[in-house]
C-alpha cells in the first residue's frame, strides 16, 4: 500500500479562501501545535495573500507570524510559503534586488520551502526567483499553474496536457534549480482526466526521485476526484485542509480524503481520531470569525468563469466593504470574456485579480470602457508573455489608455530600470517617513506600498470581520430597511420554507441600476426567516395587498452649493487613496487629480476639462460611491 503524503494548507490558503486571509496569529497557533502532535509534518504558513493581509487588515507583522509559527512547530517541520515569481508576495512585479531580498528574509524567519509559480507560465519569471530561493538555502518548489478553460472558446492548446508538459520541458531546459514540482490549480477547474494525464506525463519526464505535489480547490466540486486522479497519475503529495477551512472554495478536508482512500491501494496513514480532535479544536478557535456563505459553497458556474477559491472570498469580502456584493454574479459572468481576451493566463493571483478587476470595471463602467492598470499592463507584456496572444483591440485600448507601448522584454530588465522600484527607492521612502531602515521594513514598503508605510507608522486599522460585528450590524438595522434591502438586491440567501413562487421571482430579479424611490412588500402574510450574510432575520408581513415601504435613499453627493463647475466623479465605489491637487490649482484636461482604491485596484481619476480646482468634497481615506462628485473644476 502506497502512503500518500499531504501538506496542510489550512493556515494559509484555507484562511485566504474562507476568511479573505483575515485571521489573527494568536487565534490559530494552538491548532497548529495540535496538528503537529497529531502527525502533520508539512504546513503552508504564509506568503500569497497572507503576507499583505496581515498589514492591510490584521494589524500584524507577517515576519512576526512566521517566527511564531516556527517556534510552535519546532525545527524539523516543513513550513512553506507561496511566491508569485517576479511579483513575490504582492500584485506588482519587482526588481531583482527585492526578489532576492524576499528569499533571504523568508529563510531568516524560519521558512523551509517556497512554492514558486508564475500565473502566465513565462519561464523567465520563474528562473531568477528560483535561483534566489535556491541560493538562500531554501527548498525551491517550482510550479506548473493549471486552469480549466471555459467551454466554447475554441482554444485547443493552452491549458491542455500538451501545453503543461511543454512548460515543464521549458523549466528543465532552463536548468532552474528545484527540489520538487507542484501542479497548482487555484480555481479547481481542471478536470480529473487532464490532471491524470499531466501528472502521468510529468512522472515520465522527471527523475524517479523527484517529488510531485498536487494542489486544487473544491470550488467546482471536483476536489476529491482530482486529488485521486493526481495520486493515480503518480503524485507523491497532495494539499489538504482542516475544518472549518476545508471544502467549498478551500481544499478537500484531510478526513474526507482519508475516507476516500479507504479500500484502495493508497493511504494517508493517519490516526483519524487525533485529527477529529484537532479539527474540533480548530473549529472552536475559529468560531468567532465571520465566514461568508459563499466560502463553503460548491459553485457550478466557476468552470465557466474560473475564479480561484483563494480569491473568491477575498473579493466578496472587499465587495461587502464597498457595498457592491450584489454585482458579484455579473462580474463572474464577465470573467469568461476577460480571460479569453487577456491571453489565457492561469486564473491565480495576481492574474486572477487582474481578471476580476477588469470584469468588475466592465460591469460597473461598461464593457471595455476602461482598461484597468494591472490587466492593461498584462496584455501589453509588462508581466511577461501570456500563453496566447491577447486580443488585438484590447491591446490597442490598453496602449492608448495607459500610455504604454507593448513589450516583449524580460520583466526583470524593465523593473530594474524603474526608479520607483528596488531597495534604494524603498529605503528612501522609509527615511522620508522617519522609519527604521531594516531589510524587513524595506520589503514591507516594496510589497505593500502606502499601506505598508502606514502600518509601520502605526496608522493601520483592523479589517477583520467577526460574527459579533455582523450580528451588531444586523441588530442596528430597522426592519423596514431589511425588507427594502432584499427587494432591491438579490445577494442574500433566503430560507426556502413557506416562500411562494412570487417571492422566488422577486429575488431572481437583477439589482436595479436606477435610484429606488420605494419598494413594494409582497402580498404574503406571516413570519418568514431570511438569511442576510448568514445571519437569520425574521420578517413579518401583514394581510392585504402590497404596501409602499420607505426605501433607504441613495447617499447624496457632497456638493458645495455655492460652487459652480464641472464635477470629477468616482468611476466606481471605493476609498479615496490620494489627491494630486489642491483647491486653487490649475489643471489641464486628462491630468491625474486623484486615485481611488477598490478591489485591490488603484484607479486614477483624470480631469475632464482644463481649469481651476474650485472645491474638493472628500478627504483621503473616505469611502465614496459610484458617481459621487469628488471635486469641481471651473
Amino acid at each position: 500500500m502506497k502512503k500518500i503524503r499531504f501538506m496542510d494548507v489550512s493556515f494559509r490558503d484555507g484562511f485566504q479562501s474562507c476568511y479573505g486571509a483575515r485571521v489573527k496569529t494568536e487565534d490559530f497557533l494552538p491548532a497548529l501545535e495540535a496538528a503537529v502532535h497529531a502527525g502533520t509534518d508539512s504546513f503552508e504558513i504564509g506568503g500569497g495573500a497572507r503576507f499583505q493581509s496581515l498589514y492591510f487588515y490584521c494589524e500584524e507583522d507577517a515576519f512576526d507570524m512566521m517566527d511564531a509559527a516556527r517556534k510552535v512547530v519546532g525545527e524539523n517541520i516543513n513550513l512553506q510559503t507561496l511566491s508569485r515569481g517576479a511579483n513575490v508576495v504582492g500584485l506588482v512585479s519587482q526588481s531583482r534586488d527585492i526578489i532576492d531580498l524576499h528569499a533571504r528574509l523568508f529563510k531568516k524567519h524560519g521558512i523551509t520551502t517556497i512554492r514558486n509559480f508564475d500565473a502566465l507560465m513565462d519561464v523567465r519569471n520563474l528562473a531568477y526567483s528560483g535561483h534566489c530561493i535556491h541560493d538562500a538555502g531554501l527548498r525551491h518548489q517550482v510550479v506548473i499553474a493549471l486552469m480549466g478553460l471555459p467551454p466554447g472558446l475554441g482554444e485547443n492548446y493552452c491549458h491542455t496536457p500538451a501545453f503543461y508538459l511543454d512548460k515543464l520541458q521549458e523549466i528543465l531546459d532552463a536548468v532552474i534549480p528545484y527540489d520538487s514540482v507542484a501542479f497548482k490549480d487555484a480555481s479547481g477547474t481542471t478536470t480529473p482526466a487532464v490532471v491524470y494525464e499531466v501528472i502521468k506525463g510529468a512522472r515520465k519526464m522527471l527523475p524517479a526521485e523527484t517529488l510531485i505535489e498536487f494542489h486544487t480547490h473544491d470550488t467546482a466540486g471536483m476536489g476529491v476526484a482530482c486529488n485521486f486522479a493526481a495520486i493515480e497519475g503518480g503524485a507523491d503529495i497532495i494539499d489538504l485542509s482542516m475544518a472549518p477551512v476545508s471544502g467549498g472554495t478551500a481544499e478537500v478536508d484531510i478526513l474526507t480524503m482519508w475516507h476516500c482512500l479507504r479500500g484502495t491501494c493508497y493511504t494517508l496513514d493517519i490516526d483519524q481520531e487525533k485529527y477529529l480532535e484537532v479539527e474540533s479544536l480548530f473549529m472552536r478557535l475559529m468560531d468567532k470569525y465571520y465566514m461568508p456563505p459563499e466560502a463553503k459553497e460548491v459553485n457550478p458556474v466557476i468552470p465557466f468563469s474560473p475564479m480561484p477559491g483563494g480569491a473568491l472570498t477575498a473579493n466578496t469580502q472587499m465587495m461587502r466593504d464597498n457595498n457592491t456584493l450584489h454585482l458579484f454574479p455579473e462580474v463572474i459572468k464577465n470573467m469568461r470574456e476577460v480571460v479569453a481576451k487577456g491571453g489565457y493566463g492561469s486564473s491565480v493571483t495576481p492574474v486572477s485579480q487582474f481578471y476580476f478587476q477588469q470584469a468588475f470595471s466592465n460591469t460597473v463602467q461598461g464593457a471595455w470602457k476602461n482598461i484597468t492598470d494591472g490587466y492593461g499592463k498584462m496584455v501589453l507584456g509588462y508581466f511577461g508573455r501570456t500563453p496566447a496572444l491577447p486580443d488585438e483591440d484590447v491591446v490597442r485600448l490598453a496602449s492608448e489608455q495607459l500610455g504604454l507601448e507593448p513589450v516583449v522584454e524580460d520583466v526583470h530588465d524593465i523593473n530594474d530600470r524603474n526608479p520607483e522600484l528596488g531597495i534604494a527607492y524603498n529605503r528612501g521612502l522609509l527615511e522620508t517617513a522617519a522609519l527604521p531602515v531594516t531589510d524587513e521594513n524595506i520589503f514591507i514598503a516594496a510589497t505593500c506600498g502606502a499601506k505598508g508605510i502606514a502600518f509601520l507608522k502605526g496608522e493601520c486599522t483592523s479589517g477583520i470581520r467577526y460574527k459579533a460585528d455582523i450580528d451588531a450590524e444586523m441588530a442596528a438595522k430597522p426592519k423596514s430597511e431589511v425588507v427594502a434591502a432584499y427587494n432591491e438586491v438579490h445577494k442574500h440567501d433566503i430560507h426556502p420554507h413557506g416562500v411562494n413562487k412570487r417571492l422566488v421571482d422577486l429575488f431572481a430579479k437583477s439589482a436595479s441600476k436606477e435610484p429606488v424611490v420605494s419598494s413594494k412588500a409582497i402580498a404574503l402574510a406571516g413570519n418568514f426567516t431570511m438569511y442576510i450574510d448568514g445571519a437569520p432575520v425574521t420578517v413579518t408581513f401583514s394581510d392585504g395587498a402590497g404596501s409602499d415601504l420607505p426605501a433607504k435613499p441613495a447617499a447624496p453627493a457632497i456638493v458645495n452649493q455655492a460652487t459652480k463647475g464641472t464635477p470629477v466623479t468616482a468611476a466606481m465605489p471605493g476609498n479615496l487613496l490620494s489627491l494630486a491637487v489642491q483647491v486653487g490649482e490649475e489643471v489641464t484636461e486628462g491630468c491625474e487629480v486623484a486615485v481611488l482604491e477598490a478591489m485591490k485596484m488603484e484607479t486614477p481619476l483624470k480631469a475632464p476639462c482644463s481649469g481651476t480646482i474650485l472645491s474638493i468634497a472628500v478627504s483621503v481615506g473616505e469611502a465614496v460611491g459610484m458617481g459621487e462628485a469628488l471635486m469641481y473644476i471651473g
